[in-house]
């Protein structure tokens, strides 16, 4: 650890160290971003080495598994489900710095924080997360959580949809897709298909319901197997599926949602009514990585930390490397992918350290169970090339209530026993499905 740090013991047991008032700082590895992809990095890079000296910037006192945020709209989990201290789920041995990064200067190997700090590093990982673009979206922020418009992608907001949900009396609901890259791709339909069980299930609500998927793709799911199974569900639920319906406004007074729609003859503007609406909001990486010579500059991918995609390191910055939501990797953004980004990443940093070659490889596997209602749920795992990644031994493009199981009560307890404190759990899954 750096001698300028100072130690200090938390009520928790656990030790760490946090970085002090003065502006110049230097870490051997400074991991910006204390998320899924931050911790589980530094716990792995720790367990291979526990001399490194590693600083994480991140800002939040609370660490969420925002998976569950589709379950707390749909009532499963309460909201404190999903939630722990950050200190908690920081490695031992870390240097704490809580602040924001808001430039990067790789030039020079430092970035500058909120407070001013200057912190130098020998080695960066950027693991910022997925910046939430609600401006982009005409009057939603002042529309958010009333008169039924509501989103699971904020801690804010979830407890409003399991409100909405639960308090809908008939009409139309819609569940919106934008047209921009978003964590957790399968997420605006789950948390329909939960509304669309929980309507059916009232006296009078389900026949006078009429659910509407409004989505900016052409197409349910990127993935043939997967895009089959739910465009089964959609017609067996009897849902409205509005293809190229891009959202670009809320109207709340007289509650409509309006879409440009992409036909052959161009853009068209369509506004349909809504009772409630879930609304998937645009993202983008955080605009200090937007900003900085870090991103890529032109392009479909503009933006997003510039990276290989197999190695993960920067394609300019041989010292700097990316994972999860804010990086280039063209794979959807699950924890699951993180879960299999991290090892490649921490072999390939480590043998830069030690002037080796980088030979660890990530395929692009991600991992999104779709729930199609309570206790169903298809465990969609796949690679870059759209082809099927199961990690069990039957036809993963099935509805499964084993899969429902997994999602329900083993996924969470893996991600806060297993994944956070850089354990490897490939057999877990496995031991679990044995014994149900």
């Amino acid at each position: 650890m750096s001698t300028s740090t100072v130690s200090q013991s938390l009520d928790s047991g656990h030790t760490h160290d946090f970085a002090p008032a003065n502006k110049s700082l230097y870490h051997q590895i400074v991991i910006v971003g204390g998320g899924a992809a931050g911790i589980t990095t530094a716990s792995q890079l720790l367990t291979k080495d526990q001399s490194l000296d590693i600083a994480i910037i991140e800002p939040s006192a609370q660490h969420y598994y925002q998976p569950g945020w589709t379950l707390v709209g749909g009532g499963v989990f309460k909201l404190e489900d999903t939630l722990r201290r950050e200190e908690d789920c920081l490695p031992k041995g870390t240097t704490w710095i809580k602040d924001y990064v808001t430039q990067l200067d790789p030039d020079h190997n430092a970035l500058v924080t909120s407070e001013g700090k200057r912190v130098e590093y020998e080695y960066l990982i950027l693991s910022p997360g997925i910046q939430i673009d609600w401006h982009l979206i005409k009057g939603l922020k002042e529309a958010l959580g009333k008169e039924g418009v509501t989103s699971i992608y904020s801690k804010d907001y979830a407890p409003y949809t399991w409100e909405v949900i639960n308090n809908f009396q008939g009409g139309t609901a819609i569940f919106t897709f934008p047209s921009t890259p978003i964590k957790c791709g399968g997420a605006p339909q789950k948390i329909m298909y939960m509304a669309d069980d929980i309507f059916k299930g009232k006296s009078g609500v389900g026949t006078n319901s009429q659910v509407i998927f409004g989505t900016a793709t052409a197409k349910m799911f990127p993935v043939p197997e997967y895009c089959d199974s739910l465009e089964k569900v959609v017609k067996r639920r009897n849902i409205q599926v509005n293809f190229k319906h891009n959202l670009k406004e809320i109207k709340a007074e007289s509650k409509e949602a309006v879409f440009d729609v992409t036909t052959d003859e161009g853009v068209q503007e369509v506004s349909i009514k809504y009772d409630m609406i879930h609304v998937t909001p645009p993202m983008s990486a955080p605009d200090f990585v937007k900003n900085s010579p870090l991103a890529i500059q032109e392009g479909a991918s503009k933006g997003w930390v510039d990276v290989n995609k197999q190695t993960l390191q920067h394609h300019v910055y041989a010292n700097v490397f990316s994972l999860g939501d804010a990086s280039s990797l063209p794979t959807s953004k699950t924890a699951a992918a993180i879960r299999k980004q991290a090892p490649v990443l921490v072999e390939n940093l480590l043998a830069l350290k030690a002037s080796k070659t980088l030979n660890s490889q990530y395929n692009g596997y991600t991992c999104c169970p779709l729930i199609t209602g309570y206790n169903h749920v298809v465990m969609a795992e796949f690679d870059y090339d759209n082809k099927l990644a199961s990690s069990f031994p039957f036809d993963p493009s099935k509805e499964r209530y084993s899969m429902w199981l997994l999602k329900r009560h083993v996924f969470p307890w893996l991600y806060w026993n297993r994944m956070l404190k850089g354990k490897l759990f490939e057999g877990d899954r496995l031991n679990f499905l044995k014994k149900n």
